[in-house]
């Protein structure tokens, strides 16, 4: 299934929708409302969502203090999108709106049990760093993933 999605920086009226997206991805382990509305003060420019008619992702991507380097904090898709292209969408967006402001490299942590999401982030390049033991409130590991952009 392939859709064309816009993607542009969040807005406060968008927080009811990304938090049911968050809820059907994350389950007990979603954010809260007041993490993402930090998270729209902090990083405006790079808290993104991706629109088919209504919104069906979002990103959140923030710059750290040293400048040369972000942090792909979450991504998440409904559930009735995912596979459609929304995801790489809000990647390439990210991707470009951080060249664009002369950042070199991009990390992330991913569930090591994620296999999907891993998949996904290899496709665009992401390589392991290492392994993050019991990163996770569940305890589960994390894997450290990053690009070089």
């Amino acid at each position: 299934m392939s859709r064309r999605f816009s993607v542009r920086p969040v807005r406060q009226r968008d927080l009811p929708r990304i938090l049911k997206i968050e809820a059907a991805s994350f389950g007990p382990d979603a954010y809260d409302r007041k993490l993402f509305a930090e998270y729209a003060r902090i990083s405006p420019r790079l808290f993104l969502v991706a629109e088919a008619r209504r919104v069906c992702g979002y990103s959140i991507a923030c710059i750290l203090a040293a400048g040369a380097r972000a942090e792909l904090v979450s991504i998440a898709i409904d559930p009735a999108f995912l596979g459609s292209g929304a995801a790489a969408a809000l990647m390439e967006s990210t991707f470009r709106r951080l060249r664009l402001r002369k950042i070199a490299r991009i990390t992330l942590i991913v569930k090591i049990t994620n296999r999907r999401a891993r998949r996904f982030y290899e496709n665009f390049g992401f390589r392991k760093l290492r392994r993050a033991p019991a990163y996770y409130e569940d305890g589960a590991d994390g894997i450290l993933m990053a690009k070089e952009l």
